[in-house]
């Protein structure tokens, strides 16, 4: 048995190291500037996204003369493990764009720069007051950044105004409260002669979202603590489930696959363009694709409100994050070109990539520079987004080594309580059990605090 593992082992390494070597070779034959310090930055952006990414790069290396960034986009499902590979290898990157979230993960094994340690301590006391409190908690783990946001995605409502008249309701004055809101979504729901749901008012999805708007949330930040059952979360994920449950589970879930899209909304047609639903909670990026797939489309956005003693502008956040491994070759050329893409040199500059790319800013410079605020008159609801980047109430994953999991299993206690398998207690009981498990394991294998 000895013997017939290391055959196995010695193929996956050998594995490894093509995979390592099939994705350097395209880095070096992408030189345009052979006399320049390489700077190897990997990113997952692809299709016409890609093409503003390289576009940046380009207006990076004609900026100076040291450095020669020189971008790859890495296949998604790969990204992360090929990152790892790399370091264990000795080859990173010199830079990446991560999308998950890895930061605390990482940062605690001692592959990530912080790069405030590229900042003497004015500067940085500066920067931190300049970047938006939700660009801010994306990077940080520890006290020190370790990534820094080149694009946040947060949520707010997006609604048509033309499904709110024709229920009687006035699309210009919504109501203050999340209970409010449910209760107009209730008054545009829609069934067939067959009492088949053909259109909903809202369904909404996102038990991380929705948490801070009832005022709970799964991470005491001025306590460093995991709060998971609380009150406020009970409440979030009961109020998630009750709306299922008071159509049916199971008409929900053939309204669902009539729509071809999950619970996420994350397959088929946006279901506020298609009509299938008059409310939906989305990201920024959908007024850049709204405006490109029905640009005389009619709709509105706005904050979500507040449930009963919950908190104004609260919700979840996330983004692309720059980071540095420590093993990076080039970590000054790395570091100047984060700086040239994000805004920390010149904010003026650096909004033509945020418009571009269609991105929330990483700081107030970027947001008050003319161009962006030209880009704000263009896009008019876009502006809500931005708006939220002032809240204090916006919040990533836990800033804890173990975030990942935890999402993923905040993620299967909303979908176990929403599917009707298990009650919203039992779903968040579950969830409980599961983050102790996981506690118990790190400590019992000695991993940090």
């Amino acid at each position: 048995m000895e013997s017939s593992g290391r055959p196995w082992l010695a193929f996956v390494l050998v594995c490894a190291a093509i995979l390592a070597l099939s994705w350097s070779l395209p880095e070096q034959s992408f030189r345009r500037y052979p006399g320049r310090k390489p700077v190897i930055f990997w990113h997952r952006w692809t299709g016409e996204w890609e093409k503003v990414v390289d576009g940046i790069c380009d207006r990076f290396n004609a900026s100076q003369t040291e450095y020669e960034v020189i971008p790859l986009s890495v296949p998604d499902g790969m990204a992360d493990s090929k990152f790892l590979i790399a370091v264990a290898g000795d080859d990173p990157p010199d830079c990446m764009a991560e999308v998950n979230d890895v930061v605390p993960q990482w940062a605690e094994s001692g592959l990530l720069l912080p790069l405030d340690s590229l900042m003497d301590a004015r500067e940085w006391e500066r920067q931190k007051g300049s970047i938006f409190p939700a660009a801010l908690r994306i990077g940080m783990f520890r006290d020190r950044l370790y990534g820094l946001t080149v694009g946040m995605d947060i949520f707010a409502l997006y609604y048509r105004p033309d499904f709110f008249r024709q229920a009687g309701l006035d699309p210009d004055h919504l109501p203050s409260s999340l209970e409010g809101l449910t209760d107009w979504a209730a008054k545009m729901d829609r069934t067939d002669a067959n009492g088949e749901l053909t259109r909903l008012g809202m369904l909404p999805w996102g038990l991380g979202n929705f948490a801070p708007v009832f005022g709970g949330g799964f991470y005491d930040w001025g306590k460093g603590e995991l709060t998971l059952d609380t009150p406020q979360n009970m409440r979030a994920l009961t109020w998630l489930a009750a709306r299922r449950s008071r159509l049916g589970f199971d008409r929900v879930g053939r309204f669902e696959a009539a729509q071809n899209r999950s619970k996420g909304g994350g397959e088929g047609g946006w279901p506020l363009l298609s009509g299938s639903e008059a409310i939906v909670v989305d990201g920024q990026w959908r007024v850049q694709e709204a405006r490109k797939l029905a640009p005389a489309f009619d709709y509105r956005t706005a904050p979500i409100p507040p449930a009963g003693g919950g908190l104004p502008g609260a919700g979840f956040v996330d983004g692309n994050v720059m980071l540095i491994p420590r093993s990076a070759r080039d970590i000054q050329g790395a570091w100047a070109f984060i700086r040239f893409w994000s805004g920390l040199d010149h904010p003026e500059r650096a909004a033509e990539f945020y418009t571009e790319g269609g991105w929330l800013p990483l700081n107030r410079a970027v947001e008050e520079s003319p161009v962006y605020r030209g880009y704000l008159r263009r896009n008019l609801q876009f502006r809500t987004f931005v708006d939220l980047l002032e809240s204090p109430n916006l919040y990533p994953v836990a800033p804890i080594p173990e975030g990942l999991y935890l999402s993923d299993r905040i993620g299967k206690a909303e979908e176990a309580a929403c599917d009707g398998s298990a009650s919203p207690k039992q779903a968040m009981d579950q969830l409980v059990r599961e983050m102790r498990r996981e506690a118990r394991f790190r400590r019992d294998n000695g991993y940090a605090d």
